[in-house]
């Protein structure tokens, strides 16, 4: 018996990294999965994983920061498996340059993604999880949007955004069974990490106590706890996942 038989995850951002790592984890636990990214496509080992794990995969293409596409996305999951019991919001991205240097558009574009995109997806997923009185929705946010980050003005706003917003709607839906909670990842082993320079990855290293890089499934994990009743009790936390970086 997995600790999500017979629950619907949906995962957005599900394609590689972190993401698939957590749609992975709750298959693994017995949850179903729809997952969605910016193109279907992407998605396709994620929902081979899956379905070796012997669970359902929906893949659905939707841009988070398109009101319209994120209610049809939806629309899609509850179609396909009548509820939504736990949403992930993962997708998010980067644009990094220094403040003097950052484009309206790029702060726009980064906004829109991680936060715009955290806020349509709880909208759209709070009405059916609301009507079925239970649910568990995990924001991914960063460590860096609680200590902020030269070069990453957009991202570090965008993540703390994702923190207040996290704390809003577990006040908001504490009140019908639904929880909200978020997780901050520090520097996490991806191929985005893999391509940084050696010794910025020094520099790095030096700041985390553990002195090593999370993996993708140190960050699910958390996931997997939040997304189940192991913390039936704990709504509107913030958990870092940081190698003790961030304590």
């Amino acid at each position: 018996m997995g600790q999500l038989d017979g629950k619907v995850a949906l995962v957005t951002g599900a394609a590689r990294g972190i993401g698939r790592a957590i749609a992975e984890k709750l298959a693994s636990e017995g949850a179903d999965l729809a997952l969605c990214d910016l193109q279907a496509d992407w998605l396709t080992e994620t929902a081979e994983s899956v379905q070796k794990l012997g669970r359902k995969a929906l893949c659905v293409a939707v841009d988070v920061s398109n009101w319209e596409a994120v209610q049809g996305a939806v629309g899609e999951v509850q179609k396909a498996f009548a509820r939504v019991d736990i949403l992930v919001n993962n997708a998010g991205i980067t644009k990094d340059t220094f403040l003097a240097r950052m484009s309206v558009e790029d702060w726009d574009a980064v906004l829109s993604v991680n936060l715009k995109g955290s806020f349509l997806f709880t909208k759209a997923v709070s009405r059916p999880m609301m009507k079925q009185k239970s649910g568990a929705i995990v924001n991914i946010a960063s460590i860096i949007g609680l200590i902020g980050n030269a070069g990453q003005c957009n991202y570090a706003a965008s993540k703390a955004g994702v923190i207040a917003l996290t704390k809003s709607t577990a006040k908001e839906l504490a009140s019908r069974h639904i929880r909200a909670n978020a997780v901050a990842p520090g520097f996490i082993h991806t191929k985005m990490t893999d391509a940084l320079a050696e010794d910025v990855k020094a520099q790095m290293l030096a700041a985390i106590p553990l002195k090593r890089m999370g993996e993708p499934e140190d960050v699910a994990n958390v996931v997997l706890f939040l997304a189940s009743d192991a913390s039936a009790y704990m709504t509107g936390q913030v958990i870092t996942v940081s190698g003790g970086m961030v304590m």
